[in-house]
């Protein structure tokens, strides 16, 4: 079995913005240190919720280098490296290596849309240059392209690929890449509304959209269902679903930014082409987070 990167829930932050948009390291180091004070399991830096499309390759660097150096080994570190362009990609992972991440977060390439083939080349092309372990993150509805379960399986053959981010809602494909792949590939569950049911199919957590503003809930949703009780877990999933759902009223992470900031923690707003929500979805960001008692 492979070693495991985290288990439980490990937030994908938000990168905080001046209001110039430049990026807010204070905040950022303010962030890091409520997730882990209230039970993050890890930190995951430059994912998409982290506006990873709109940081030049000098922001995504540094802000990795940050995360690294404020978390101080409290939790593990997953940078985002992953592109469209694999000599890209093999660029941004080095330079995350080099600055001591944990892991790597490494999307599907996007727009180009790879043929099976082409992911496992793309990927085993970035696994061998670097000796960070890899976590694959297959989200077709931004990107278009679906890694296959035979996919998953060649590539679970590669000691640097060790997990998943599997945010595609199909559980087929989970089961179907479970009974392939065993222990050799970890599945984290990258959809809050699904944290039980894909923990249920043998998944060791969730990197969490949530955890920005409740991340006491995502821990402890997976906390239950890491300990066996899916019956504990399925209530909390339940009585978040609510909130799960509204943080993606609009395109993430345009509302998990609102809620934060309709919480006083004062993140800016989303780099174009992302704009603020409606006031329809600001309203149903306020009602939903007064539900939980967060405002």
């Amino acid at each position: 079995m492979k070693k495991l990167v985290f288990t439980g829930a490990g937030v994908a932050i938000v990168t905080p913005f001046c209001a110039d948009h430049s990026v807010n390291y204070r905040k950022l180091g303010a962030l890091i240190d409520d997730q882990i004070t209230r039970g993050t399991d890890a930190v995951v830096i430059c994912g998409t919720t982290g506006e990873s499309p709109t940081l030049t390759p000098e922001e995504h660097a540094e802000a990795i280098r940050f995360a690294v150096r404020h978390t101080a080994g409290r939790v593990p570190v997953v940078a985002g490296t992953g592109s469209n362009d694999t000599a890209f990609a093999k660029t941004l992972s080095l330079e995350a290596e080099a600055a001591g991440a944990d892991a790597l977060l490494m999307v599907t390439p996007y727009y180009n849309k790879a043929s099976q083939e082409g992911l496992v080349r793309h990927f085993t092309a970035v696994a061998d240059a670097v000796r960070t372990p890899i976590i694959l993150y297959n989200v077709p509805s931004r990107t278009g392209v679906s890694i296959a379960a035979e996919t998953y399986y060649k590539l679970s053959r590669h000691e640097n690929i060790v997990a998943t981010k599997e945010a595609g809602g199909d559980f087929s494909l989970v089961a179907k890449t479970r009974a392939l792949c065993g222990d050799a590939l970890a599945i984290y569950s990258g959809n809050d509304d699904q944290i039980t049911a894909m923990m249920a199919l043998g998944g060791k957590g969730v990197i969490s959209v949530l955890s920005n503003v409740a991340p006491e809930a995502a821990h402890a949703i997976a906390a239950a269902a890491l300990k066996g009780d899916f019956t504990a877990s399925a209530k909390l999933q339940l009585e978040w679903l609510d909130l799960c759902n509204d943080l993606f009223c609009d395109v993430n992470p345009i509302p998990v930014k609102e809620a934060m900031n309709l919480m006083g923690l004062e993140v800016g707003s989303c780099r174009l082409p992302l704009c603020e929500t409606s006031d329809a979805n600001r309203a149903k960001l306020r009602n939903s987070l007064a539900r939980h008692g967060l405002l």
